[in-house]
């Protein structure tokens, strides 16, 4: 069984991680708090510990990544989470960004539709100490009817269109982050619902994400 350690040295390489993404622009300093909290070695692989740090994205199978940890930031940042706020996010993959907006004390609901990470994922020990962290395996097109309304909805793959059925799972108020787009970039889009029928859309900066895929794998 893998040990999970968490060193003097990886703890000195993500302190110079989140200095390098608060220098990209990332101001909000929970979620800074976050990132430095967080043992992002313990999501990869053992083949990528000793760059587990370097501000990019890695392979974790099934042809899907563990995003940048800069694009984590960003996506946390523009959700402007508070503490218990009812989360649903779209592609759990690695764990790390669930992780993440756990350890800002929302309340995390995480779909995942790939079987074998979602299995992996339910084996991970590090999730234990997010009691407030919930795996679903799914269809993300659908997200959890049954666990809605939510606070904000996080999407962490690229989407060709807004997904109805996310937009219904939100209450008034709530807020939607998603990657938009064809497949070679995206547009970050925050969603704000205004009333049943009405939203404000707020356009940033361009990603590239993998595809979002309906259905179960």
């Amino acid at each position: 069984m893998r040990r999970y350690e968490d060193t003097y040295k990886q703890k000195g390489l993500r302190k110079q991680l989140v200095d390098s993404i608060r220098q990209k622009g990332i101001t909000d300093e929970n979620v800074l708090a976050a990132i430095g909290n967080i043992p992002r070695h313990f999501f990869l692989d053992t083949a990528f510990e000793s760059i587990a740090y370097e501000d990019r994205a890695f392979p974790i199978g099934e042809g899907q990544t563990i995003s940048q940890p800069y694009t984590v930031a960003y996506q946390s940042q523009l959700l402007e989470i508070k503490p218990y706020e009812k989360v649903l996010e779209i592609g759990t993959g690695s764990a790390y960004q669930a992780c993440v907006l756990a350890e800002l004390k929302a309340n995390v609901f995480t779909i995942e539709r790939q079987k074998r990470l979602f299995d992996h994922v339910k084996q991970f020990q590090f999730k234990a100490k997010y009691p407030n962290l919930r795996f679903f395996y799914g269809d993300g097109y659908e997200g959890l009817p049954s666990y809605a309304p939510f606070d904000k909805v996080l999407v962490t793959a690229a989407a060709p269109q807004i997904p109805e059925k996310l937009l219904q799972q939100m209450k008034i108020g709530g807020k939607m982050v998603i990657p938009v787009g064809g497949q070679e970039v995206q547009r970050m889009l925050r969603i704000t619902k205004v009333s049943e029928s009405e939203y404000d859309q707020e356009l940033f900066d361009n990603f590239t994400f993998v595809p979002m895929l309906a259905g179960k794998k």
